[in-house]
């Protein structure tokens, strides 16, 4: 795999929760960091370990609007996107630009550089499967025109037309499938699972839970995804490759772990599942064993103690 040591990255969504932790990964690396974010959903403290490197350049843009990179670029990262059920149901249209025109415009900056492109792709292309655990050859069962529609089809449209740059314009792309990804950084009003129950539990609030509970979900340390996203980046691999955790727990055992972690005892209360919320998520990931090399190397109760740690700093209670 190529050196990132002297390249330049420029990544779209760098200020978010993952785009901060592979931000500060290229620059740990050697790399030369060019962050665009709008700060729709990122933070600029997100960035703080690395905002004073003379290889970090923050540009405020959205990237639904064109833009373009003076300096010579190496690898286009692309990962701006409201990624939460709370944040893409409420900037519904949003979203769906930014996986449509967002993409396009970092992919023409890829193909003016002759830079490698990355999309940062979810395992919500999957829907609501009905293959179990969900490999890179499934097609999917997305209903296009529910609520969650406006990420999935979004994300969806995006491989698309990162398939399409690759095999019409002959841009060196790869798309990548993240799966449940938590650590650091989240936000506290976040509204994806751990986030949720880390505040809930440490407030001493009852842990809110859709529907029984029973719906799984693969949770990946947010090193682990970054380590994929690195590796997927350094190959020659086209994708779709899925990076993810290969545990399923159910949601229920999720808010047991998270109590547990916290101290205090599981208590619940359920409220109604949300419309086409996926029942199982698991995924496949012999291809990123075969061909990256990768697995994941942190467990989900290692990744929840650093994650509370960080947490107590971050949100103190009282």
């Amino acid at each position: 795999m190529k050196s990132l040591q002297g390249a330049r990255a420029v990544v779209t969504g760098g200020a978010g929760f993952i785009g901060s932790h592979l931000c500060e990964a290229l620059v740990a690396q050697g790399c030369s960091v060019i962050c665009v974010d709008n700060m729709c959903t990122g933070e600029p403290d997100n960035l703080a370990g690395v905002e004073q490197s003379p290889r970090l350049r923050l540009i405020r843009h959205d990237v639904t609007e064109p833009f373009t990179v003076d300096e010579p670029v190496d690898y286009v990262v692309h990962l701006a996107s409201p990624a939460s059920p709370l944040d893409y149901l409420r900037m519904p249209l949003e979203t769906l630009r930014v996986g449509s025109a967002g993409t396009e415009n970092a992919l023409r900056v890829a193909a003016a550089h002759q830079a490698r492109f990355l999309l940062a792709s979810t395992s919500e292309v999957y829907g609501d499967p009905s293959q179990h655990p969900q490999p890179e050859s499934y097609w999917g069962n997305v209903n296009p025109v529910g609520p969650r529609a406006v990420y999935d089809e979004s994300k969806r449209y995006a491989e698309a037309l990162t398939a399409a740059y690759r095999r019409t314009l002959g841009v060196d792309t790869a798309i990548a499938r993240l799966f449940n990804s938590f650590g650091p950084r989240m936000r506290r009003n976040d509204g994806r699972v751990v986030p949720t129950f880390i505040d809930q539990a440490l407030a001493g609030e009852p842990l809110t839970i859709n529907g029984s509970g029973d719906q799984t979900r693969s949770l990946c340390y947010v090193d682990d995804t970054v380590r994929g996203l690195l590796a997927l980046m350094r190959s020659t691999a086209p994708g779709p490759v899925n990076i993810g955790a290969t545990q399923e727990l159910t949601v229920r055992e999720i808010a047991e772990l998270i109590a547990g972690e916290a101290g205090v005892e599981l208590r619940t209360v359920s409220q109604q599942l949300p419309m086409d919320e996926p029942n199982r998520r698991c995924p496949d990931i012999e291809m990123a064993r075969a061909v990256l090399g990768w697995k994941p190397e942190i467990s989900v109760s290692e990744g929840l103690r650093r994650t509370f740690g960080w947490w107590a700093t971050a949100y103190p209670q009282g």
